[in-house]
């Protein structure tokens, strides 16, 4: 959908075909609506139920609600290893995952068994989300922190791995996006924030040949 007039929060516009994957309990993808005006371009995905949504984010049944009053698409259910062949989703100019995480191992960064396990998330991330890409001109977009022990997933090597290049990096400022509450996502503090200081926005696009 075209709309008359561009409005922008950071890097993303309401021109593009947002994908926002593990949301968690949906205040970033709200965000966007809300500076939009409408979100009928955005999809905003998470892997868990409309049931565990409600039971695990203390706001997180009644952010999808607003999200689908803005228009956007909410999406259930959703593992980033196999969206690309989820009939639910299309082809996006931007697809976003912030702060990908396994779910297991809070508290044990530094440990190389739990470190592979992230790794492996994020591989099957940009593997599912290059297929993803509207054309060319598309973008993927991870935030993650930057310091150690998080530095050691190496996301820019990862994307490389599956036929991506990086174009770009932003400081990510929690501040920017009103509204927004990062989660934990899983345990028994899954509706816990964490600090995000010292974390990046990495933009990718596709090689030519990939």
């Amino acid at each position: 959908m075209e709309f008359g007039v561009t409005k922008k929060l950071k890097q993303y516009t309401n021109k593009q075909k947002i994908l926002l994957v593990g949301e968690g309990d949906f205040s970033f993808s709200l965000s966007l609506a809300k500076a939009f005006g409408s979100a009928t371009n955005i999809t905003a995905t998470s892997l868990d139920t409309r049931e565990e949504l409600g039971r695990k984010y203390s706001n997180g049944k009644a952010n999808a609600e607003e999200l689908e009053r803005f228009g956007c698409n909410v999406v259930h259910g959703v593992n980033v290893h196999s969206m690309a062949s989820d009939y639910r989703l299309d082809r996006y100019d931007r697809i976003v995952f912030n702060f990908p995480h396994s779910g297991s191992g809070f508290g044990c960064e530094h440990n190389n068994d739990y470190i592979m396990l992230h790794q492996q998330v994020v591989r099957g991330f940009f593997e599912s989300a290059k297929k993803m890409l509207k054309d060319e001109d598309g973008e993927i977009h991870v935030t993650h922190k930057t310091n150690i022990p998080f530095c050691m997933w190496e996301i820019e090597t990862l994307a490389g791995q599956k036929g991506l290049r990086l174009i770009g990096k932003i400081e990510f400022e929690q501040s920017s996006f009103p509204g927004y509450s990062n989660k934990r996502g899983a345990g028994s503090n899954c509706n816990d924030s964490f600090p995000i200081y010292n974390a990046t926005t990495f933009m990718f696009k596709k090689y030519a040949l990939f």
